[in-house]
């Protein structure tokens, strides 16, 4: 590899931050003023509808952390064959974005214990969801550190979901 391919890969799996080093993170981001808006998901197979989404959540704050579905959960929440792409390959991708800050994986269904470590100022999800359809254990844990709550537009078409569809009618 070359120099230049060596610090990318430096500069991005330094973006992946583990559970158990999120509080650290979240205490010098407090430290440092910043506005931390958190969203999360699955991002198995990314497309341009996952860069529009997560470039209008970067602009709510000037922090970007994106809680990323582990490999099992995202086989409950999607079935099988699901994901694609392995959990540690999607936070690469996601961390080598510019728009990203942080990526941090999270094994359950739910990002509840995500949006407890990382207390964001502001919680960003699609025009999928309503305030009122949250889960109700991730709607407590961002009422309990008094995050706002943002619903941006859904891209119609642009979902990994359909991509699948479209892969395996053309196959």
């Amino acid at each position: 590899m070359e120099k230049d391919s060596l610090t990318l890969v430096g500069m991005t799996s330094a973006k992946i931050v583990t559970l158990p080093e999120v509080a650290a993170w979240r205490a010098e981001l407090r430290r440092e003023g910043r506005k931390v808006v958190a969203t999360n998901g699955c991002f198995d197979l990314l497309h341009v509808g996952h860069l529009r989404y997560l470039t209008e959540a970067r602009a709510f704050g000037d922090f970007l952390w994106v809680g990323l579905n582990g490999d099992e959960s995202v086989r409950e929440l999607k079935g099988s064959p699901r994901p694609l792409v392995p959990q540690d390959d999607r936070a690469e991708l996601l961390a080598a974005w510019r728009i990203i800050d942080a990526v941090t994986i999270f094994p359950e269904v739910r990002a509840t214990a995500f949006l407890r470590a990382v207390q964001p100022d502001i919680y960003v999800k699609g025009g999928d969801y309503t305030t009122d359809s949250l889960n109700p254990e991730e709607a407590a844990a961002l009422r309990e550190c008094g995050a706002r709550i943002e619903i941006v537009r859904l891209i119609p078409g642009k979902s990994t979901t359909s991509l699948v569809k479209k892969v395996t009618e053309n196959s």
